[in-house]
């Protein structure tokens, strides 16, 4: 009896200094952190990155040479930096042109008004100028109340905005989205002839946003278009005055044959469990108008600069560690779901997959979904990196590239932004260089090595 006291005394000391250790340990690895802040603040290549990838590439929609040269140069920039290996995965995407610049303009009975508009990625043109009344809606159950007879002939014209009161403007815009992405199947439907969406921004101004679109087997293609929101609000208040007003649209948007491009990987292999993976990630490809600066140049750029901060320390991580550069997540993530296919007919183990898609301002911390338990230790980690202002975790991630990896990788993180700045530039003419913070970026590249650190060190 006096043994089995003992041994049970043992086992309960062991399990909590298990537990204590458990809960400290991250405190252990505080200095390589600080080494990663103070070596990216100080030393980190980034500014030229950035000002390479938006004035020399330019923007990047998929299928275009722009979106070439930035496979070259991300395959480059990663070979300078000599991990164990860097290679391209080809992917098959789709080309889709805008042609020349869209025309519109709405006309009543003394008055032709020109709007901003631009077509949606995907879109189908409109065969020449296309006229017809419109019918504005702001919610589907308005659409879906009204007969086919009031819509057929004419364009939709969807008029919700991003709700206002929303304190992260992220979930406004996922409230709004669905307008754009399937919009002109739900018009086209009721007969509509086009539709013509308000611009996902809370900004008040003329810079229509873009963004990909869906269109359904069976129902009509018709043209889609964003609107910018001065041209919005402006459409919305002359129909109340002349519900006939004619609105003119003229798009010469193409859709061309797949091509094959590439996904850039590198790859530092893991000292003590090389078979268990961590995937630091963005997306290569950006929409054709600005400089696809905030979405996705900074991704890119923190992603070389995490592998950059990772050779920097003496020894190698004790899990191998993948830096993707994804292709296509714009119009399908072609890119995204490629990887995934690998990585399941590869039957690799995946432990996380961590993605920088939003928008590269401030960074808050991460957004996380996964097994419960992993989950729970990686919000242990949330008071290191609350030290850096970083330390904020919270569900539902929102990286497109990642998602395919749901049942592949213990958890899926995604980089969290403050995000008020990132929709009056998303998907338009104004996501540019000048609206960048490097020090903001810099800090982004840091949140995710640090986190890709920490799980390397601890597994999940």
């Amino acid at each position: 009896m006096k043994h089995m006291k003992y041994w049970i005394c043992v086992a309960a000391v062991f399990l909590l200094f298990k537990n204590l250790s458990a809960q400290t340990t991250p405190e252990d690895k505080k200095a390589t952190i600080a080494h990663f802040f103070d070596e990216s603040l100080t030393n980190a290549p980034i500014p030229a990155h950035l000002h390479h990838l938006t004035k020399q590439i330019g923007h990047r929609i998929s299928g275009s040479p722009q979106a070439e040269a930035a496979v070259h140069w991300i395959k480059l920039q990663l070979e300078a930096l000599k991990p164990d290996t860097v290679y391209l995965q080809a992917v098959k995407i789709p080309v889709w042109k805008r042609g020349p610049k869209e025309k519109a303009f709405f006309q009543t009975a003394d008055h032709m008004q020109p709007m901003q508009v631009l077509a949606f990625g995907g879109s189908v043109a409109t065969k020449g100028t296309l006229s017809a009344e419109v019918v504005e809606v702001k919610s589907w159950a308005e659409l879906s109340a009204l007969p086919a007879d009031k819509v057929k002939g004419k364009f939709v014209f969807y008029n919700r905005a991003m709700d206002a009161t929303k304190i992260d403007p992220f979930d406004a815009y996922l409230e709004a989205v669905d307008q754009r992405s399937i919009g002109a199947i739900e018009a086209a439907k009721k007969g509509a002839i086009g539709a013509l969406v308000r611009s996902l921004t809370l900004a008040k101004d003329d810079a229509p946003h873009t963004g990909a679109m869906q269109y359904a087997d069976g129902i009509n293609k018709i043209p889609a278009a964003a609107l910018g929101t001065r041209s919005a609000d402006l459409l919305s208040q002359t129909l109340k005055d002349d519900p006939t007003l004619r609105f003119s649209l003229e798009m010469h948007c193409s859709t061309l044959p797949e091509i094959v491009s590439n996904n850039v990987i590198a790859e530092i292999t893991g000292k003590e469990f090389p078979d268990e993976f961590i995937t630091i990630g963005a997306h290569i490809d950006s929409w054709d108008v600005g400089e696809g600066a905030s979405d996705d140049a900074t991704g890119i750029a923190q992603t070389i600069e995490a592998l950059r901060l990772f050779k920097t320390l003496a020894s190698k991580p004790k899990r191998s560690i993948r830096f993707i550069f994804y292709m296509n997540e714009e119009s399908g993530a072609h890119g995204g779901s490629k990887y995934a296919s690998a990585v399941r007919e590869n039957k690799e183990k995946h432990l996380a997959s961590i993605e920088s898609d939003a928008g590269g301002f401030q960074p808050v911390g991460f957004r996380i979904d996964g097994d419960p338990q992993a989950v729970n230790q990686i919000k242990a980690y949330s008071p290191l990196l609350s030290q850096y202002g970083m330390g904020r975790i919270l569900a539902q991630h929102r990286g497109v590239d990642i998602a395919a990896m749901k049942d592949l990788s213990k958890v899926l993180l995604s980089l969290d932004c403050a995000s008020h700045r990132l929709f009056h530039i998303h998907h338009s003419e104004l996501d540019t260089l000048d609206k960048l913070n490097y020090r903001e970026v810099t800090l982004g590249a840091v949140a995710m090595t640090a986190m890709a650190f920490l799980i390397s060190e601890y597994g999940l």
